[in-house]
């Protein structure tokens, strides 16, 4: 069982359950609540009496070493989970929503799709249902610290965004960031146009209901082959084709699946950090963005850079 070569220091803490026993088949991310660091994450792990990591990430991007691979660490408030879990702190602000830095989570998506590569994990699949992450059903393998303690571990603002960590890691894994989602809880989508639902995800699928443009439908995971599995109104579960997805555009808006536009009709689009707030930075017309999520005619965009801009300056 090796380590990750995208290590920039290695500081060993005492604190682990020793060598593990359970293979490597999930992933658990953590913030670290103060912008430590690699190094000064390392050294505090040395001396601190219950806690540990496996890896530490800085706000520079700089990964640190604490506990091996082949052993569990002291992380996340659960042995079972962290003997079958690379653990992996995350510098960020000191309080809520825990902001981490744009290296920080870059390096992050690295690390963890270095750790998959060399331990089999074919791609990560992330869910908003607690149920799903701590049993480990429909193939989730990320789970975070609130599902076994009372805290707010990782903070809101990386567990917002676990979706998106698992998207892109699948992509450097090769899958394109499509087995993403999974279980229940991914959240109520609205129809886009008409669509077929049928009780296979296939055109060979008996149709079994139909939902019209503007109708929500609560989606349970989205499929590789570019079906939704969800619920369409009338409590029956079925399957509704996402017409492109690969193209980045679904029938059904998605919260956190990524799409991609590009600004037109507007030299200078204002990106703003939140719906109506204040300005962080400005796009040119013609340039692509990718974003997960849709808000009163608001788009979250994740790239070129986070933040919030008007959904009309968007093709």
């Amino acid at each position: 069982m090796s380590n990750s070569s995208l290590v920039s220091c290695t500081i060993l803490s005492k604190n682990n359950y020793g060598k593990r026993n359970h293979a490597i088949d999930t992933i658990t991310i953590h913030c670290m609540a103060g912008q430590l660091s690699a190094e000064s994450c390392g050294r505090w792990f040395q001396n601190a009496t219950n806690a540990s990591s496996n890896y530490g990430v800085g706000p520079d991007g700089r990964i640190g070493l604490y506990v091996e691979e082949q052993k569990g660490a002291w992380c996340s408030s659960n042995k079972a989970n962290d003997m079958r879990a690379v653990t992996i702190e995350v510098a960020s602000d000191p309080k809520p929503p825990y902001a981490v830095t744009d290296k920080a989570l870059e390096a992050t998506i690295n690390l963890c799709a270095d750790i998959c590569r060399r331990n089999g994990i074919k791609a990560l699949v992330w869910s908003t249902s607690k149920a799903d992450r701590v049993n480990h059903r429909n193939g989730c393998n990320m789970t975070v610290h609130r599902d076994y303690s009372p805290k707010s571990c990782p903070g809101d603002y990386l567990y917002a965004r676990m979706g998106q960590i698992a998207s892109a890691v699948n992509a450097r894994l090769g899958d394109g960031g499509n087995k993403t989602y999974c279980g229940t809880g991914i959240g109520a989508g609205t129809a886009k146009e008409d669509m077929a639902v049928r009780d296979a995800s296939s055109t060979k699928g008996a149709k079994i209901g139909e939902v019209k443009r503007g109708q929500k439908v609560e989606i349970l995971s989205v499929l590789k082959n570019g079906w939704l599995k969800v619920v369409w109104p009338g409590s029956a579960k079925g399957y509704a084709y996402t017409s492109n997805a690969g193209g980045g555009y679904y029938a059904v808006d998605i919260p956190g699946a990524a799409k991609t536009g590009t600004v037109t009709n507007c030299w200078a689009l204002n990106v703003r950090t939140a719906p109506n707030g204040s300005v962080i930075g400005t796009l040119q017309k013609g340039q692509q963005v990718t974003y997960t999520e849709t808000r009163n005619g608001w788009l979250h965009i994740t790239a070129p850079r986070d933040g919030w801009v008007s959904g009309a300056y968007i093709r």
